[in-house]
Formats: structure tokens, sequence, C-alpha cells
């Protein structure tokens, strides 16, 4: 979306021109990255981002040296403003029956692991079907603030609490019981829920579970205690030490699918299998679904269903 594709209007009623350069140099940091952006003068920029705080009479972006962060008020304004901007991008589109319009700078969230299988190839994809967008993939293992972070969707994994984000649930991911034939080898099978009693685990140390494994037992979920010489507060480091034979493990297939196809790691006590979790896209829902969002949940929707998760 360019400035010049709408006109300005020159009453008092703040005009197109003025949310486009307010948004972009809220998305993109500066003035001059937002003219950039908006083909168009630093000096227009600053003029429309000047009007529009004038004509609401509250400071939407603070300005530092370095970077122009969002005020309070100016990071709901954001959120508002944007999302009402990519409805006329949808219509507009829809009207022309042009979807390539869909564009501009989207911020999409992630964890760490989990995205660089399976939402970072869904971020190619969507691109190379709207090649005027431009996507910025924020990784962080930590639940981050959707409107602090200027995230337009996030892709998250387990429960979620009340929240005002909407929410579409895109897969559930299985959860396995792992121990390398090395462990095995020297320490047995474990048979039965009670048996972990006796062998070391590593534990996670993030998340819910940690001391205490949810397994299945007569098909309802049941907190079985677990010990070990080895805790660990990261997921991919925790796998490595379960295939180094360290102890068991407890952790989503879509982690250890590759240990497992090569043998490096085998499922135990498959039939108490913990209840799958749900990889749920959010959004801000404080206004309509913007067109390339809903068309982004529906990509990598599609693509979880199709991959052994």
């Amino acid at each position: 979306m360019k400035v010049n594709d709408y006109p300005v209007w020159s009453d008092n009623v703040a005009s197109l021109e003025q949310y486009l350069a307010f948004v972009q140099t809220v998305d993109r940091g500066s003035l001059t990255a937002a003219a950039k952006h908006l083909g168009c003068s630093l000096q227009s920029v600053s003029r429309a981002l000047a009007a529009l705080e004038g004509e609401l009479g509250i400071e939407l972006v603070r300005r530092t040296t370095r970077r122009m962060q969002p005020s309070p008020a100016g990071l709901v304004f954001h959120q508002r403003i944007k999302a009402a901007l990519g409805d006329i991008e949808q219509a507009r589109a829809e009207a022309s029956h042009d979807s390539a319009r869909i564009g501009g700078l989207f911020r999409v969230g992630a964890s760490v692991m989990f995205a660089a299988n399976h939402v970072t190839p869904a971020v190619v994809a969507f691109l190379q079907r709207f090649p005027d967008l431009e996507i910025e993939l924020v990784l962080a293992d930590a639940i981050v603030d959707l409107i602090e972070e200027r995230l337009d969707v996030a892709i998250r994994i387990g429960n979620l609490g009340a929240s005002s984000l909407k929410v579409r649930r895109l897969a559930n991911l299985r959860r396995v019981i792992v121990a390398s034939p090395i462990y095995l080898a020297r320490h047995g099978e474990p048979h039965m829920p009670s048996d972990l009693s006796r062998h070391a685990c590593v534990v996670r140390t993030f998340g819910p579970e940690g001391d205490s494994w949810p397994l299945t037992i007569g098909e309802k979920p049941t907190a079985v205690a677990v010990r070990g010489t080895l805790r660990c507060n990261d997921a991919a480091s925790a796998n490595t030490a379960v295939v180094s034979g360290a102890g068991l493990g407890l952790a989503p297939l879509w982690q250890v699918r590759a240990d497992l196809d090569q043998g490096r790691l085998a499922v135990v006590l498959a039939e108490f299998e913990p209840p799958p979790i749900p990889v749920q896209a959010v959004w801000p829902g404080n206004a309509g679904t913007p067109a390339r969002t809903r068309l982004f949940v529906d990509t990598i929707a599609a693509r979880l269903a199709a991959e052994r998760l």
C-alpha cells in the first residue's frame, strides 16, 4: 500500500496519508524507512505524522536518537489503524480481483525451534504467493505481548489463558516418552508408568510439567513424578542429552521425529502417551481480521495439516 494509492483530503479529518505515515513509521522504526517504503519524501512523512498528532491532540510516537518508538496510546492506535488499513486494502483487492495487492510489512511471532521446521516454510510459501509482502519473523521462546512487539500474528504452542486475542487452533501436537538404544541397553525398558520411579529422566525445567509427566492412565491424564540427575531449561539440549543416553525424555513428537526415524531414539510407554498439546495462531482481536492475517493463518493451517505432528 502506497501513499499515492489514495486521495489526500485537505479538511480537518485525518487522511489516509497520515494514517499510512504513522503505521509505517511505527513498523519500520524511523521516518526515513517509512518514506522509502511509501515512495515519498522524508518531509512529507514528517508533516503527515505531525498533522495526525495535532489533529488527535496526543503524542503517538516518541522521538529518540536511534529509533522512533510508539507511545502507549500510539501502540493501541497503531493496532486499530493497521487493521483498518488492512481491511481497506483487502476491499480494493477483492474489487479489482487483484490478490497481488496484499502487501506491506507483516510481523509474525513464533518460538525459535518450532519456527525453523514449521513456520518458516509457510512464510516462504506465503511470500511467493504475495510478492508485495515483507515478512519479519520475530522468534522468541518466551510469550510476548503482541501489541508491544507490534506482531500481526503469532504461532503459540500450549493452552492459552484468558485473553482478548483472536485464536484459531492449527493442529494438535503429540508428545512421546523416548529413550536412546544406549540407555535402554543399560537400564532396560519401562513397561508401566510406575517404572519411571526406577529410571533416570531428563527433566525440562521450563513449561508446566517439570518433575511431573502427564501420562494417560485409564483414559485420564495423570501426573507421574519423575526424577533424574540432569535438568535443563532448553528443549534442544534436553533432547540431545536423551539421545546421548542421559535418561528418558518427554518431548513433542515434532522435536524428536528425525531422531526416531534414524534410530537414535525409540518410543517407550506408547500406550500411556501424554495428551496432545495445541498449536494455535493468535492475533489482536480489537478490530476486524486483516485479509493478510486470515490468508496467512489459512496457509500455515493447511501446511501443518499435511505434516506428521
